[in-house]
């Protein structure tokens, strides 16, 4: 049952707001394919480098040829591509610095191996809020269960700790982003246009949102595409 927009919230749902931290507290969020655990630099700025340049990568039994790292990573990111692991480092320790946000390095299980990042962004508390953002992956990982596994876990972790919305934005132009969104039914907001100036670039941002009482819905479709 949702309740009216004018009726006022529970106390219980209000306490919340008072007593979840600004940034995100750190912990391991582990799945059967991925394993997230909060991002180190200086742990994990020379692995997050070597998957994400462009060159041809053979680890655990899986190769990728020679690739266009821009294209395929970070075209549409507000970072990147890097020319060097120290700017990756320092990347990643802006990352760490949010004071409303926390990174997370995504491990595949199977071979121990760094594939990809993916974030908490713009938390905000006091509106019971959360935001998954500043996500890429290796052509390593990408049309594997990953990101879906990755998204599912942060989601999970999100609504037990009480959040009542979570959101996912993207560039409008990044269909690969706006489509995996709706695949892990993220329900569609809307494009605000010239929401933002990245890169040089006018960006067009598309919402997608989950909330509260879609979450049983939202996370039994995600269980099914993970079994599945």
């Amino acid at each position: 049952m949702i309740p009216p927009q004018s009726d006022p919230l529970l106390p219980d749902v209000l306490a919340l707001r008072d007593s979840l931290p600004l940034k995100p507290a750190p912990l391991t969020l582990a799945g059967r394919f991925v394993t997230l655990t909060p991002t180190d630099p200086d742990r994990d700025a020379s692995a997050l480098y070597h998957i994400s340049d462009g060159r041809a990568l053979d680890i655990g039994g899986k190769h990728i040829d020679a690739y266009d790292a821009e294209e395929q990573i970070w075209r549409y990111m507000f970072a990147g591509p890097f020319n060097a692991e120290s700017e990756m480092h320092t990347h990643l320790c802006a990352l760490v610095s949010l004071p409303n946000g926390l990174p997370f390095t995504v491990m595949d299980n199977a071979t121990g191996h760094a594939v990809g990042m993916a974030c908490y962004l713009n938390n905000a508390p006091a509106d019971l809020k959360t935001e998954l953002g500043s996500i890429w992956y290796s052509p390593l990982a990408q049309r594997t269960h990953a990101n879906l596994e990755a998204t599912h876990l942060l989601l999970t972790h999100a609504f037990a700790l009480g959040y009542r919305r979570v959101e996912w934005k993207c560039n409008a132009l990044n269909e690969r982003s706006r489509r995996a969104a709706l695949r892990m039914s993220f329900t569609y907001e809307g494009t605000q246009e010239w929401h933002m100036i990245v890169k040089g670039r006018s960006r067009d941002t598309a919402w997608f949102r989950v909330l509260r009482h879609e979450w049983p819905t939202v996370q039994a479709q995600q269980r099914a595409l993970l079994d599945g």
